[in-house]
């Protein structure tokens, strides 16, 4: 029962996560602001919400029986539970949180304030928390990519909760916030589905760092080129204060 439980979420995963994979070049190399951005920006965000939700399933049922759930695998159980359970767990938290940020900083544009309600600070601790047992488990394991794919999360919550309770006075930081939030669930997907997809292929690149590695590095290049392009197009500007925080 697990194991067909198993399968159903991976089928759905692999379906959803696709449509989610090809959207997410659009808003990327599109026009930004314009009708074919917001729109397949919805259709990319959405179908990660629902990606992230099935890898939590994925994970569940996993950590439930890992040799039952990965009969093509000869790895042992223990190894099974901590890359493909806590680490796939803690990824799919990653990618829920970087969509929720990511929609959040531009509903929010206009009252920062709300970017502290309770559930975007839950969510950040949700993450923490996601992080903290992965890079655990990693180092009591001894397997050095659980250690270091914690970075990308400590990083996340940091970077989160420094833009949440920052001032607001900063124009367009809520547009490089949004820009991180859901390029970086891209990073997230894209490592998921190049790292397990070809796992279950050829189960002995379960750590090849290129794998793991590649996603990373192309996401942070285009984030880091679309910081520039906006800092580039808004230099000299004088940034007016947030109407949210103009009553603290």
């Amino acid at each position: 029962m697990i194991h067909t439980l198993h399968d159903l979420f991976i089928a759905a995963h692999i379906v959803i996560g696709s449509v989610g994979l090809v959207a997410f070049w659009v808003p990327v190399f599109g026009r930004k602001g314009g009708t074919p951005h917001r729109n397949w920006g919805t259709v990319f965000a959405y179908s990660m919400l629902a990606v992230g939700v099935l890898a939590i399933g994925i994970s569940g049922t996993t950590l439930l029986d890992p040799a039952g759930t990965h009969p093509h695998m000869t790895f042992e159980p223990a190894f099974i539970a901590n890359v493909f359970g806590w680490m796939m767990l803690y990824l799919a938290i990653l990618t829920i949180n970087l969509v929720c940020y990511g929609l959040a900083c531009i509903a929010n544009r206009r009252d920062h304030r709300r970017n502290r309600a309770w559930p975007h600070l839950a969510l950040q601790a949700l993450l923490l928390a996601a992080t903290l047992n992965c890079a655990l488990r990693g180092a009591m394991a001894g397997e050095p990519l659980m250690i270091g794919i914690s970075a990308i999360g400590f990083a996340t919550v940091g970077t989160n909760l420094w833009f949440i309770y920052s001032d607001g006075t900063d124009r367009q930081a809520w547009l490089r916030q949004h820009l991180k939030g859901l390029v970086g669930a891209g990073i997230s997907v894209y490592t998921a589905f190049f790292a397990f997809g070809a796992v279950r292929l050829a189960p002995e690149l379960a750590l090849s760092p290129v794998l793991w590695a590649a996603p990373c590095i192309t996401g942070l290049s285009i984030i880091l080129y679309h910081w520039w392009d906006i800092w580039r197009k808004t230099r000299g500007a004088r940034a007016p204060r947030s109407p949210g925080i103009a009553a603290e």
